[in-house]
């Protein structure tokens, strides 16, 4: 993971986005906590506990990729590609995200990876989760004075129209 993660940063260069603090983390600790991981945690039993630790970690990674994204410290090598493809094609995350995933699934099946449905139900869901949990937990880094009064909109509401999110806030 670790070599991949250092490989893929060779993929920002011609999109010049630059690599941050969280970027050298993730590529580092990413890595680390995937071997740990599989070294320490036990095999889920039934297909219950299984379809629920899917749909949990999908769920709970969707949130922790827009709360290391969001803090602007530096994107992990994969979502470094889909800030600055959103960046710089104006498409949404969901899109972006979900068409990157969707690719390194294909090419990972064609070199003979196995693919189940947890890694389709990832590359079809992660970009939307990422999108979707954006607008609450990104930082601004270009506060607005607050509105006086209860029209002030908060929360995924106060995103662009129909659940966009503009990149800019959250790339830049």
């Amino acid at each position: 993971m670790i070599v991949v993660g250092a490989l893929v940063l060779l993929l920002w260069i011609p999109l010049r986005q630059k690599p941050g603090i969280g970027t050298v983390l993730n590529v580092i600790v990413i890595g680390l906590a995937v071997d740990a991981g599989l070294a320490l945690l036990p095999v889920a039993g039934g297909w219950a506990e299984r379809v629920a630790l899917m749909v949990g970690g999908v769920v709970l990674n969707g949130l922790a990729g827009a709360l290391y994204v969001g803090a602007h410290l530096g994107t992990g090598p994969r979502d470094g590609l889909w800030v600055a493809l959103s960046r710089r094609t104006g498409f949404s995350t969901r899109l972006v995200r979900t068409v990157l995933e969707l690719t390194v699934l294909g090419i990972g099946w064609l070199l003979g990876g196995a693919v189940g449905i947890g890694t389709v139900v990832y590359a079809l869901a992660i970009g939307p989760l990422v999108q979707w949990f954006m607008p609450w937990v990104a930082v601004r880094l270009d506060p607005e004075p607050p509105a006086a009064g209860p029209e002030r909109a908060t929360g995924p509401a106060a995103a662009e129209p129909e659940g966009e999110i503009a990149v800019e806030a959250v790339t830049t």
